[in-house]
């Protein structure tokens, strides 16, 4: 059916005919078919013309005039009003997915190894999550205080830290954490001191929050105290297992850095990363443990069980938790239910406490056959907790170079440089050894010894 209008109508299509008779007069407009200032034939003329009846043309034109589309205008009709249509918008190209690169093998690190298939821990873990209602509105802003409960105790067995569900807040993992704390305890212009070689995500977080950064250097054995300055709000350190290098931070450097913290008031932020895996003796208490007022200890299940379940702990004194609390609640940041009542139940039947013991295991092994492979082309470091390893190469290589051809090879691996900022060092890799599978691992610890041969 047409008119003297740009308009079609369509008996057989979808959806009512005066509606149909709107979209298509406002597309006429869109398009400029139709412009302002347009006299309208009436309801009965435009009925006649359409062979429908005069209430379909009048509550087309209705719902027009409700619109904003068109006016009438007393004695003399209706008329297109003066609409601007909007230009069109250029559809932006699709964006071509780049094609999968299905021979790349991944060493890089902090990547734990899963399974080919969910085990029965796992399994009932959710099952049991599934036998329960969700909550009927927003929980507690900290986390779902049975978890926090469990928490408090799982810290304080394995980590030997003092405390209770009060001083535990729940986090979608480490960097989310440390962005909370930098949001609530810190001002644009304050000066946080992080290790160098260091976390880059950590680097990016006090970017983000317009904090100056004072990289501070680490030996082997982790951060160097000594030099920390006395005009810091807070420092970033990796002391179970300082990454990337690998050291453990001596009882003595602990006992100097919440030292430092007291006599300056400033806040020791504990990433605790790698703490679960030590291969040669019991790992050392958490910093938090010296002193809970000075220090915020950060952990996370993504070394545990997978870096996709975003799911980590926060524990503090009761009035930073209280201070982050409400700040989450004000700004809506509300943690999902289903995954912390999995761990909670993960925690309660000790399949956690499994998980840990079978990969120290698993990942001890990978450690082992890793060291023996890289050794003849460079200097091995960190292999005594972690799920990676840092081969430390002569100063006539380029990490980056090495790092280049290995992923030409076949493989991906970190560069140390990688996690340099303004502290000078070796150059190196950061290999990890757990995502792999068994066979995956030994063919890409082989192409890499294969790259160094070639490049050294």
């Amino acid at each position: 059916m047409k008119s003297s209008l740009p308009l079609v109508l369509d008996r057989g299509g979808s959806g009512p005919l005066h509606l149909q008779l709107a979209e298509q007069f406002r597309a006429a407009v869109r398009d400029g078919r139709l412009q302002a200032g347009h006299r309208l034939p009436s309801t009965r003329d435009l009925a006649r013309e359409l062979s429908v009846s005069r209430a379909v043309a009048q509550a087309a034109y209705d719902q027009l005039h409700a619109e904003g589309w068109i006016e009438g205008r007393v004695g003399s009709g209706t008329y297109v009003a003066d609409v601007v249509p909007l230009q069109p918008v250029g559809r932006p190209r699709a964006r071509v997915a780049p094609a999968p690169e299905e021979k790349l093998l991944s060493l890089r690190a902090g990547i734990p190894y899963i399974g080919g298939s969910p085990d029965a821990g796992w399994r009932r873990a959710w099952r049991e999550v599934s036998a329960q209602l969700p909550p009927p509105g927003y929980e507690d802003p900290a986390g779902l205080p049975a978890l926090r409960e469990a928490l408090a105790a799982h810290v304080g067995r394995v980590r030997g830290i003092a405390c209770g569900p009060e001083n535990v807040l729940i986090t979608h993992g480490t960097i989310h954490g440390l962005r909370l704390l930098l949001a609530v305890r810190h001002r644009p212009g304050d000066r946080i001191a992080i290790e160098d070689p260091g976390y880059v995500n950590a680097v990016v977080a006090a970017r983000d929050h317009r904090l100056e950064i004072v990289d501070i250097g680490v030996d082997e054995d982790g951060l160097l105290v000594s030099e920390l300055g006395d005009d810091l709000a807070s420092a970033y350190v990796t002391p179970s297992h300082q990454y990337p290098l690998g050291g453990r931070l001596p009882v003595a450097r602990r006992n100097e850095l919440i030292r430092w913290a007291r006599r300056t008031g400033a806040l020791l932020i504990e990433d605790d990363y790698d703490s679960e895996f030590r291969y040669d003796v019991a790992p050392l208490p958490a910093l938090a443990q010296l002193d809970l007022d000075r220090v915020v200890h950060l952990g996370t299940l993504s070394k545990l069980l997978s870096p996709a379940l975003r799911l980590g702990w926060l524990v503090a004194s009761t009035e930073v938790i209280d201070t982050l609390a409400a700040y989450r609640e004000e700004s809506a940041d509300w943690l999902g239910w289903p995954m912390q009542a999995a761990f909670l139940a993960m925690l309660r039947d000790g399949y956690l406490d499994q998980v840990i013991r079978r990969n120290r295991r698993l990942y001890a092994e990978r450690r082992n056959h890793a060291c023996e492979v890289l050794e003849p082309y460079g200097r091995v470091i960190g292999q005594d907790a972690g799920l990676h390893i840092t081969l430390v190469l002569p100063d006539s290589l380029d990490d980056r170079v090495v790092a280049a051809r290995a992923r030409s090879a076949g493989v991906e691996v970190a560069p140390l440089s990688e996690y340099r900022r303004s502290v000078p060092g070796p150059p190196g890799l950061v290999i990890g050894y757990a995502r792999p599978g068994h066979e995956e691992l030994q063919t890409a610890l082989r192409i890499l010894a294969q790259v160094l041969r070639e490049l050294g």
